[in-house]
């Protein structure tokens, strides 16, 4: 792992994004998918779960059975011929993800990997391969790959349930939005990581259908700079975390949007606690970070986390 070369993963995410876009539309790749399956069982660890949770929890909005398991799970839902399994491993070679596929591979359920490695091991227990189109990641941190697959789960959702997706527009407002972010980081970073910068760490909170974004966030301070992070949902909020506000210098990264924010606000008032907000503008929050095209919801879950990603690198390096 190296801090300068993640910092420069971060800084190809336009481009990487733009290559996405250009392989997708010179190939299908959910053409050996089955069609209607009666349930997508998602299988990941880390990054890879938290992407699938939110596109699982989507895709159970729309009227389809999917879940998202830890692929570390002893068991879960069983091989049937209308299952269709969806493991993701950036790398292709996840232990726990491996050990997983193990049970369906060869048998009645569709086997169909999410990976950056179409030559990897999983791809190779897969019936079908969904390729990232991230390109290497240097740094050796997940990052490209996070985004990639976010995108890709709205893609399978839309052919899942019908729901239209432009998306080669989506990719390029994304694709926008990140160039924003990096291209203004000089006029947001320095404050942020200021106000970030306390005793107790970091924590990220954003609503279910976003969660990845502060779950990614929250991973993203740990695996590289090793600072303590945690992340929250926006309305278990209130019954979880909001007792840290009262002992210690709590410092928070709220990505808007719940019904909920209002609420673990008023606490955040009442009792000091610094919040910076990602993509609206936030009551008390003391500062807050906009970028091109944050009112699309899309954008916002494929770009946001690039906020903390980028707070990481400079705090990663700095110990470096």
């Amino acid at each position: 792992m190296n801090p300068e070369l993640y910092l420069s993963d971060l800084e190809a995410k336009p481009a990487a994004l733009e290559g996405l876009a250009a392989a997708l539309a010179a190939a299908d790749p959910f053409a050996e998918l089955p069609a209607n399956p009666r349930r997508v069982l998602f299988l990941g660890m880390g990054s890879s779960r938290y992407a699938a949770g939110v596109a699982a929890l989507r895709l159970r909005a729309a009227g389809v059975d999917a879940y998202a398991d830890y692929a570390s799970a002893a068991a879960t839902y069983p091989a049937t011929p209308d299952t269709l399994v969806i493991p993701i491993s950036a790398t292709g070679g996840s232990r726990e993800t491996m050990d997983a596929v193990d049970r369906y591979a060869g048998g009645p359920a569709f086997v169909a990997a999410l990976t950056n490695r179409p030559d990897s091991a999983l791809a190779g227990l897969a019936r079908a391969t969904i390729p990232m189109h991230a390109g290497e990641e240097r740094g050796g941190v997940a990052c490209r790959t996070f985004q990639h697959t976010l995108a890709l789960l709205l893609a399978l959702e839309s052919r899942l349930t019908g729901r239209p997706l432009d998306l080669a527009g989506l990719l390029g407002r994304t694709a926008e939005a990140t160039a924003d972010l990096l291209d203004r980081r000089d006029e947001w970073l320095p404050l942020t990581m200021e106000l970030l910068d306390g005793p107790h760490g970091v924590y990220t909170i954003a609503p279910a259908e976003r969660l990845s974004s502060a779950e990614q966030s929250a991973l993203m301070l740990r695996e590289g700079p090793r600072r303590a992070a945690d992340a929250c949902e926006s309305g278990d909020w209130s019954h979880v975390d909001v007792y840290l506000t009262k002992t210690l210098d709590y410092r928070a990264l709220l990505f808007p949007g719940s019904r909920y924010d209002e609420q673990a606000m008023d606490w955040v008032r009442q009792r000091g606690s610094t919040v910076v907000s990602v993509g609206a503008e936030v009551k008390d929050a003391v500062a807050a970070i906009r970028y091109a095209h944050d009112d699309d919801p899309d954008v916002a879950l494929l770009t946001e986390t690039l906020v903390a990603e980028l707070v990481a690198a400079y705090w990663w390096a700095a110990q470096s």
